[in-house]
């Protein structure tokens, strides 16, 4: 491997384990910010609703069994009441309509929809801030 080879292989490790680290807090502090929201709605008595995953391709929904807060209004992400961040839109088969579906947490990030085709990100702060009462 030539001098130059070995420079660009450790320049490329090196932003590869700075970008990871950057990741990796931004979804500590997305996962504060959201157990931060749970601790107030509860609080708030703020009331949760069942939360289902919409079809990429349709208006077709499937059951889940979290109950939480949507996100956005297209009902796209939301998070559970323990806290867990969801993407709810999938490929539903005819069964996962039937039968229901079970989506896996992901990691949150700090603007939700950010990168997307649609255009619509939001921070996610102010989505969770939207969902709680005004203080008095």
């Amino acid at each position: 491997m030539s001098k130059w080879s070995t420079e660009r292989s450790e320049a490329a490790r090196i932003h590869a384990e700075r970008l990871a680290a950057a990741q990796a807090r931004e979804h500590r502090e997305a996962r504060a910010l959201i157990a931060d929201f749970v601790t107030r709605a509860t609080e708030a008595n703020l009331p949760s609703e069942p939360l289902r995953v919409g079809d990429y391709s349709s208006s077709a929904t499937a059951r889940t069994p979290l109950s939480g807060w949507y996100l956005k209004g297209d009902h796209s992400v939301g998070i559970d009441t323990d806290g867990n961040f969801y993407v709810l839109t999938a490929r539903l088969s005819l069964k996962d309509r039937i039968s229901g579906i079970r989506p896996k947490p992901e990691e949150p990030p700090l603007v939700i929809g950010a990168g997307g085709r649609d255009g619509e990100s939001i921070d996610l702060r102010d989505a969770l801030d939207r969902l709680l009462p005004p203080k008095r």
